[in-house]
């Protein structure tokens, strides 16, 4: 509970004259935490946005001359759709094995929550946005990253092959800052439970008709 006091004004036959301060009473917000640990149930496919792709959209901008398209490098393409939060050593690299750390945007899987209040009775988006948030930018994924190639369809139809990571199988840690005086603990559990199957995260999640992405909370 925190107190103010500000200066008061009293209405004394129809005029105001100055008062004495009064206290002002701010109820404290019940804020707690809870972590998660969420288990995937398909695939996780990562495609961050690449310093490259990052500095041809700034060129555009910018107007600057168009370079002739470079050759297709899978491995690059691969390496740079991963949220890299500690690159993998070359000594690791050379006997098969990645020793880097990965991470994913710790804001997909509070927007993943807040859109499964759809499929909720009794919570609005608004609320959800409000009355909780996912701590920190990025979260670890556990699991050991692959390198997948799928055909897509680009501008005007046109086909192309894409490489990105995938984890095959992940799991993550999830810190959520919730006020507990307008949702609890339990409604947080069943909101991410049903943001796993319904919404998901990453590439070609349940959100946008497909099945990768998908967890649950352990």
């Amino acid at each position: 509970m925190t107190t103010l006091t500000k200066d008061a004004t009293v209405s004394k036959n129809g005029s105001t004259v100055p008062g004495q301060d009064m206290p002002i009473t701010l109820p404290a917000m019940k804020v707690q935490t809870i972590m998660l640990k969420l288990v995937g149930d398909s695939q996780l496919v990562c495609h961050a946005w690449d310093d490259k792709a990052k500095q041809m959209m700034l060129d555009k901008q910018m107007k600057k001359g168009k370079q002739g398209k470079e050759a297709k490098d899978p491995e690059q393409c691969y390496r740079a759709s991963l949220y890299t939060l500690t690159p993998p050593t070359n000594e690791s690299l050379k006997h098969g094995i990645d020793d880097g750390v990965y991470g994913f945007p710790a804001i997909a899987f509070k927007k993943a929550a807040v859109t499964a209040c759809t499929s909720i009775d009794g919570m609005t988006k608004v609320m959800a946005r409000q009355t909780f948030h996912v701590v920190g930018e990025y979260v670890v994924i556990e699991g050991q990253p692959f390198m997948r190639s799928d055909m897509v369809r680009i501008a005007m139809g046109t086909a192309d092959i894409r490489f990105r990571g995938e984890f095959k199988q992940w799991t993550t840690n999830v810190t959520v800052r919730f006020n507990s005086s307008v949702i609890s603990a339990e409604q947080i559990v069943h909101l991410f439970n049903t943001a796993g199957f319904a919404v998901g995260v990453g590439e070609n999640r349940p959100e946008k008709n497909g099945s990768w992405g998908m967890f649950h909370v352990e």
